[in-house]
């Protein structure tokens, strides 16, 4: 098939969904199809190589712009190009992450309008671009808040038009009350000019059919896929001899729930056997969140756990397995659902059990893999508790973490990814499909008629 997938960077960080989209795309064109991966806003940052076109559309700058001011909506390309140049989207990409999604409500809604939208000459662009040098039979969108697209893609390239959900929700919901009803309205007058929906996990595709008001059999479900990396044999878990050891990987912010887990290895250290007990952190500090995290290791400090947490910033793929293999549980206690849950899935891929909060993706995962533990949601000491009994059982731990190792290697690796996402395309595609009326079940890799 001629595939486009259309990705939006996250100015220069790591980010789960364009990382998905990344491997997606690779994995596609290993399997002997033509994938386009077009970059929006900015260029994607990927633990994998990069799949994308060297090209830019909807650079972020050029978009900001052209929805500040009238006059850079009839600017000449050479103008524009300037302003597309990837240092500086990433530079500018950096800085807009620290704006509160509260103050970007009115870029939101004009990137919603489309081809009624003050960045209707980027939007232009893209299709003229898709029309004439690609010629794409399917284009996928990376989610919703890029679903103002989906009619101009209709209409001039007489595509099938898919949109994946990975977890906009969050963004969405801290607006103000008035702003999130208005982008809420202006989102499903636009679910029409979507052929098909094809959500993360049942949570989230559950989740926003009611965001969306549409059908939840309109609404596929593909887990996102494992790199092969992660399946590679870990290291003998030996009987440890040092501290016992959770670990977090996930971005550094309070949504997250690192203050959460902090929280609970304070409760953890005063269990009996616990009293050494360590915490290892990585990822991806941002500026908005750095005086959370300043106050956060001054708690730590006051409480005499500093030297019992270790942050080690920032990992690429070699050091996230390392610390993985390091750790003999993990968790990442979000203080919201989550839609996708990727680390759990790294997690359990490296034999290491979890400890989740039971909302999200995470019940759905944990049943599916049988590799970890859920608890109440907010509950620092249930937390603690659950964390204590894993970390005094090791048998219990090599059981769970290696029936979470098996699962997800069977399961939620990036062939079964593309292979389901395959078949969504297929059945959008197919002389009789006219946007599909067939949902993929991830898990056994088949075709379900939607039930009723």
């Amino acid at each position: 098939m001629n595939i486009s997938i259309l990705a939006a960077g996250a100015g220069g960080m790591y980010c789960g969904s364009c990382m998905r989209d990344n491997a997606l795309a690779a994995t596609l064109r290993r399997q002997g199809h033509d994938v386009t991966l077009i970059p929006l806003y900015t260029p994607l940052r990927s633990e994998q190589a990069d799949a994308s076109i060297p090209e830019i559309f909807y650079g972020g700058v050029n978009v900001y712009l052209q929805h500040a001011t009238r006059l850079f909506r009839h600017t000449p390309r050479v103008l524009d190009w300037i302003f597309d140049r990837p240092w500086l989207l990433n530079t500018a990409g950096r800085m807009g992450a620290q704006t509160p999604p509260e103050k970007l409500a009115g870029l939101t809604v004009s990137i919603l309008q489309g081809e009624e939208g003050p960045a209707q000459k980027e939007l232009n662009r893209l299709v003229e671009f898709l029309r004439d040098s690609v010629k794409p039979q399917v284009v996928c969108l990376p989610n919703a808040m890029f679903i103002g697209m989906a009619r101009a893609f209709r209409e001039a390239l007489h595509v099938p038009v898919i949109c994946e959900l990975t977890g906009e929700d969050i963004f969405l919901d801290a607006m103000k009350d008035v702003d999130r009803e208005e982008i809420r309205r202006v989102i499903r007058a636009r679910t029409g000019d979507v052929t098909r929906f094809v959500a993360t996990s049942h949570y989230y595709a559950d989740r926003m059919a009611d965001y969306l008001a549409v059908p939840r059999e309109r609404i596929d479900v593909v887990y996102t896929g494992i790199a092969e990396e992660y399946f590679q044999a870990p290291p003998p878990r030996s009987p440890r001899t040092g501290p016992p050891t959770v670990g977090y990987l996930a971005r550094i912010c309070s949504e997250k729930g690192l203050g959460r887990l902090i929280e609970a290895m304070e409760i953890l250290g005063k269990l009996p056997g616990m009293e050494n007990a360590r915490l290892k952190v990585a990822g991806y500090l941002g500026g908005r969140d750095h005086k959370w995290f300043d106050a956060l290791r001054k708690r730590l400090h006051s409480n005499g756990l500093h030297e019992s947490v270790e942050y080690l910033g920032e990992v690429d793929r070699a050091a996230k397995l390392r610390m993985l293999d390091d750790i003999d549980v993990f968790s990442v206690p979000t203080a919201y659902p989550e839609a996708k849950g990727v680390y759990v899935l790294e997690a359990l891929a490296r034999g290491v059990p979890v400890v989740q909060p039971a909302h999200g993706s995470f019940p759905e995962l944990l049943e599916q893999t049988g590799g970890g533990v859920l608890v109440p949601p907010g509950d620092a000491n249930a937390l603690a508790h659950a964390l204590a009994d894993l970390l005094r059982d090791p048998i219990r731990r090599k059981q769970l973490g290696e029936a979470g190792r098996l699962a997800t290697h069977s399961l939620f690796t990036e062939d079964q990814m593309a292979k389901n996402m395959l078949k969504v395309f297929e059945n959008v595609t197919a002389p009789n499909g006219a946007g599909g009326n067939r949902t993929v079940n991830h898990v056994e890799g088949a075709v379900l008629e939607p039930q009723s």
